[in-house]
């Protein structure tokens, strides 16, 4: 599933600020944080598809995707995991590469997608599952934003929770350099859950219930399903880039973090 805030073009010492927790089974093959591809993408790695769900690169961009909740899937889709690696890959603009995917978006099951070049100030929003009168590719304002299994900025209630407690601790740190690690601690280990009737109601009541809170743990029929890995990536003016992963390996909790320099100029 997936649910992340990130903040864009806002705060006085970083252009782009992103905390993203990652759900998924326990059992299902997951490489940690690393530099790949050549040492060009830096994220984690899904082991069974090779794609992921959240990665950067020494560019100034990046790019998350989140799933889109909802009841019936395609059977032999198209890995959405790859879509992050595909626009790191190609060295498009976020926009062309966004309108490049509409054109065999319903070849994916449902997806939520953000494409972020931070020398060029541009970051796009990119769904196959639009409102009914909105669109597939959409700028994204400068301002903070929550990104869950709906689309962007969707009042689910588990999103307005988050985007409310990262104003908070942001207001506490002020203009202050950010401790990832510990703001990981205070915004995505929540675990309250929401009342049965404010729920979206797509998937059944219990399993509804169980993806209510920001950080998921726990047991379905195929296993132990949750929250395994936990990212904050944040960009600062003079183009450094710090890269924070927890992740789970075989139950116990590792943490991981990479700093490195972009060129912030466009060539």
């Amino acid at each position: 599933m997936c649910i992340a805030v990130f903040m864009w073009e806002t705060h006085p010492l970083y252009p782009f600020i992103l905390f993203l927790n990652r759900d998924e089974y326990h059992n299902r093959p997951t490489e940690p944080l690393t530099w790949w591809e050549g040492g060009e993408i830096l994220g984690g790695r899904d082991g069974q598809a090779g794609g992921t769900w959240l990665a950067s690169s020494r560019d100034g961009r990046l790019a998350f995707i989140t799933n889109f909740r909802e009841f019936q899937s395609i059977p032999q889709a198209k890995s959405r995991g790859n879509l992050p690696v595909d626009f790191l890959q190609s060295k498009k603009k976020p926009i062309e590469f966004a309108e490049e995917v509409v054109k065999e978006a319903d070849q994916y099951n449902g997806f939520n997608l953000i494409l972020v070049d931070v020398r060029s100030k541009s970051i796009v929003y990119l769904t196959n599952r639009p409102e009914k009168t909105g669109n597939f590719v959409t700028q994204v304002s400068p301002g903070i934003h929550v990104l869950s299994n709906a689309n962007l900025d969707s009042p689910w209630l588990k999103a307005q929770r988050l985007d409310h407690n990262f104003k908070e601790v942001l207001a506490r740190y002020g203009k202050d350099e950010l401790p990832l690690k510990e703001m990981v601690g205070q915004l995505m280990m929540d675990t309250t859950k929401d009342d049965l009737s404010l729920l979206p109601h797509i998937y059944s009541p219990e399993t509804e219930y169980d993806l209510s809170a920001i950080y998921i743990d726990t047991t379905r029929p195929q296993g132990c399903y949750g929250t395994r890995n936990q990212s904050a990536l944040t960009v600062k003016s003079n183009g450094e880039v710090c890269f924070y992963e927890r992740y789970l390996d075989k139950d116990r909790w590792k943490e991981n973090t990479v700093t490195y320099q972009i060129e912030m100029t466009t060539k």
